[in-house]
């Protein structure tokens, strides 16, 4: 029914409660867009969303935020990770909150999960075809610069795919989609600002110059996202839901009041918007 229709989900971390609750109460009323593609944590809230599985979003971010192994500096030492990768993608998708392969493989809709290649710098995209494992590629999609290894998938090097492409709309584009649904997790007029510790990209690493430049760059290539984003809300390109309220809570947030807060509030701006949403996707 939505053909043409793209469904574009930012990253930012803890932030991603937003977009959790978003997409439950897209969940909630049925609407399930056929083009869906984000990164990191975009990517994360994603699988849920083609799963179907209501409410799980916000169960593996905020029932598990306290989890020792969840979040935090321990894990530099356990992992080298300062997220607990083998908890967030091992333990809990396969044990502890299990995640729903056969649904998830049975959805009609295509995903893609954005990364960011190590030796060229720019970004690159997994679709969800049944060979491909995307817990391995969500995972290298949400692998931190700095604070997380790099992941290897066949063979070639991928970390966060909201270095290169942070905010994916124009791969909805490239991919035949006219219209665009953005659910973005910072407030409107948030700009990026350069990295203060650029400089120690080139030590860390040193071996992958595409990588530094692409971190260099990183500011640049998200504010002139948000500028093209402008445009296409203007010209009835994209629809974009934003945090309304200012936000209160940091890529690292590890508390649960705060989060709670704002996956409340992602459901209700997609709430309040959803009816103009679907005059909009209607036209």
């Amino acid at each position: 029914m939505w053909n043409g229709i793209g469904l574009v989900l930012e990253g930012g971390g803890m932030r991603g409660v937003y977009t959790a609750g978003v997409l439950d109460l897209f969940m909630e009323r049925d609407l399930y867009v056929p083009y869906v593609i984000g990164v990191s944590a975009g990517a994360c809230n994603a699988l849920s969303y083609l799963s179907r599985q209501i409410g799980r979003n916000r169960k593996v971010t905020i029932d598990y935020v306290d989890h020792p192994r969840y979040l935090g500096i321990r894990n530099l030492v356990r992992e080298k990770s300062l997220f607990g990768m083998k908890l967030i993608f091992e333990d809990i998708p396969l044990r502890l909150e299990p995640f729903d392969f056969d649904a998830f493989h049975r959805s009609p809709q295509t995903f893609v999960a954005g990364v960011t290649d190590c030796v060229s710098g720019a970004p690159a995209y997994f679709r969800n075809t049944p060979q491909r494992d995307m817990l391995a590629v969500v995972r290298a999609s949400s692998s931190l610069p700095f604070l997380s290894p790099i992941q290897y998938i066949d063979g070639r090097p991928y970390l966060d795919g909201g270095i290169a492409d942070p905010i994916p709309v124009k791969q909805s584009a490239a991919d035949g989609n006219r219209k665009h649904i953005v659910v973005l997790t910072r407030n409107r007029g948030y700009r990026k600002e350069p990295a203060r510790m650029a400089w120690l990209a080139k030590v860390r690493y040193a071996k992958f110059p595409g990588l530094v430049r692409a971190l260099e760059n990183r500011h640049e290539v998200y504010n002139r996202t948000l500028d093209e984003i402008s445009r296409m809300e203007a010209s009835g390109e994209a629809f974009v839901i934003r945090p309304v309220e200012p936000l209160q809570v940091g890529r690292y947030e590890k508390n649960r009041d705060k989060l709670q807060a704002l996956y409340e509030q992602g459901y209700r701006d997609a709430a309040r918007r959803f009816e103009e949403m679907l005059q909009w996707m209607r036209t």
